[in-house]
């Protein structure tokens, strides 16, 4: 559910990216700068919104994901709710550091927003294992100790990219400060509205499928999260791609170099795919070994070999699909992803995610989903690409 929040308002990183870049691209890196402020002030003020509705409604919402019908299930939900309602204080601080990697990557400075990122993730990494289980000098504070490390992580790392927006704007006159500048915040919203669209078709899939699956038992389940925490994993390994095409994209385009921006599309894509089928090799390979770094319990690895080889044979689909979605963010193409997002979601993974339930399919129904939600995907961001309407250049998304 954090996830889901959280990334349910990408377009601070990726809508931003799209819009800096084109006026990096066009050599205005203050106005660049200038859309980083701007998101940046979109990311506060929604993130103190969604921290007020979700605390009092989280463990409403963990019961109806959890079901709750037997004292097992309503103490997972119970768990939960307590976890949800410390780490949702971190959620400002994400969606700030959302903005400065959109204005960053925006502007090619890549190697700053690494190092944000790192520090903040280092120190809640540690703290996980020192809260959680009591570690040296911690105290033992359980599963809450987790959303504690979490939101310290978070913190620090929203904080550098707030210090570094907010001395970049002041080092330039062209940016105009720190102030709110409603033009570019309702460009920016209305960019946002289809990106926000899309995402949510991300996440009523997601979270479907895992209301099925905990509907199908306590071990299913956690295989299925399991899986999917690898898919998304490795969805994050090929955004690393996805994201270079998006700022050099957006780049090439706002400086009108139509060339460049095709040979990047191109590149991109034979990268992203031959990274993909050779980590498709790794876990197919480790089929039997990687699964136990996350878990010993027998019926939890019995369960995960049906996920498993959806997982695996999804990589190289993956790896064109999230190559070209980096290419159609760039370019601003956000209307055409958030239709295309919603076909796969309505045609391929709703309908078989709830029809394995209704026929008892299992897990194998809720990954067949996602298997025909990716080819939805694979066809339609193919066919855009080659239809070459994405290619519009000016200084910002057309």
């Amino acid at each position: 559910m954090l996830s889901i929040v959280s990334t349910q308002l990408t377009f601070l990183s990726y809508g931003t990216t799209a819009r800096s870049a084109r006026r990096f691209g066009a050599g205005d890196r203050a106005g660049a700068v200038r859309e980083g402020v701007q998101a940046s002030w979109i990311a506060v003020a929604v993130g103190v919104v969604i921290v007020a509705v979700s605390y009092p409604l989280a463990p409403m919402v963990m019961r109806l994901l959890v079901g709750a019908s037997s004292p097992e299930s309503a103490a997972v939900a119970a768990d939960a709710a307590h976890w949800m309602r410390i780490a949702m204080f971190g959620v400002p601080l994400i969606l700030l550091s959302m903005a400065g990697n959109g204005w960053m990557r925006g502007v090619q400075e890549t190697r700053r927003p690494v190092v944000y990122v790192v520090i903040g993730l280092s120190l809640a990494a540690v703290l996980v294992v020192g809260l959680v289980h009591g570690i040296g000098p911690f105290p033992r504070l359980g599963l809450p100790g987790s959303a504690v490390a979490n939101v310290i992580g978070q913190g620090v790392t929203g904080v550098l990219f707030a210090v570094r927006v907010i001395r970049e704007a002041g080092s330039s006159p062209e940016s105009k400060g720190f102030r709110p500048d409603r033009t570019i915040i309702v460009a920016q919203l209305a960019m946002a509205r289809d990106l926000i669209v899309r995402s949510l078709s991300f996440q009523i899939c997601f979270v479907s499928a895992a209301a099925v699956a905990a509907r199908f038992g306590v071990a299913q389940v956690a295989a299925h999260q399991l899986v999917l925490q690898l898919w998304e994993f490795m969805a994050l390994f090929l955004d690393s791609v996805a994201i270079a095409a998006q700022a050099l994209v957006g780049a090439a385009l706002g400086g009108g170099r139509l060339k460049v921006a095709d040979t990047v599309a191109r590149r991109v894509t034979g990268v992203s795919v031959v990274a993909a089928t050779a980590m498709a090799a790794v876990f197919a390979a480790g089929a039997t070994l990687i699964p136990r770094v996350f878990t010993s319990d027998d019926a939890v690895l019995d369960a995960i070999g049906v996920p498993w080889w959806f997982f695996v044979g999804m990589l190289p689909i993956a790896g064109v699909v999230f190559a070209l979605d980096g290419v159609l963010l760039g370019s601003g193409d956000a209307a055409f992803l958030r239709t295309a997002t919603l076909t796969g979601a309505l045609v391929g993974f709703l309908p078989l995610i709830w029809l394995s339930l209704i026929f008892d399919w299992g897990l194998a129904g809720v990954w067949s989903g996602l298997v025909v939600f990716m080819v939805v995907r694979l066809a339609t961001v193919v066919w855009r690409i080659r239809s070459g309407r994405w290619r519009q250049t000016g200084a910002v998304p057309a």
